[in-house]
């Protein structure tokens, strides 16, 4: 990561290290399909890491908006006292 900007270092005030960012940014990594499927050999900046968890952050709640939509669309054509019913409130509370 060594295009990173440095950082002025305040002492004495807790902060993040350099270290722990790093650590951090490959917990990331690790957690993104996109860049999971790559070798441990191929090295990603943490900016194309950061860029693709903002990314698959939005595409979750794009899923997640899509199917609440298709659960309400389902909860409006049954019965509102059926088992059913009940079962897809419960999903979409």
């Amino acid at each position: 990561m060594s295009s990173r900007r440095s950082r002025p270092r305040q002492s004495g005030v807790s902060g993040i290290s350099d270290d722990q960012i790093a650590d951090l940014v490959s917990k990331l990594q690790q957690l993104i399909p996109e860049l999971r499927r790559r070798r441990s050999s191929d090295k990603v900046s943490a900016n194309r890491v950061l860029r693709e968890t903002c990314n698959y952050i939005r595409n979750l709640h794009r899923e997640v908006d899509d199917l609440s939509e298709r659960l309400s669309q389902l909860l409006d054509s049954t019965d509102s006292d059926s088992a059913q019913a009940a079962i897809i409130r419960s999903l979409l509370m």
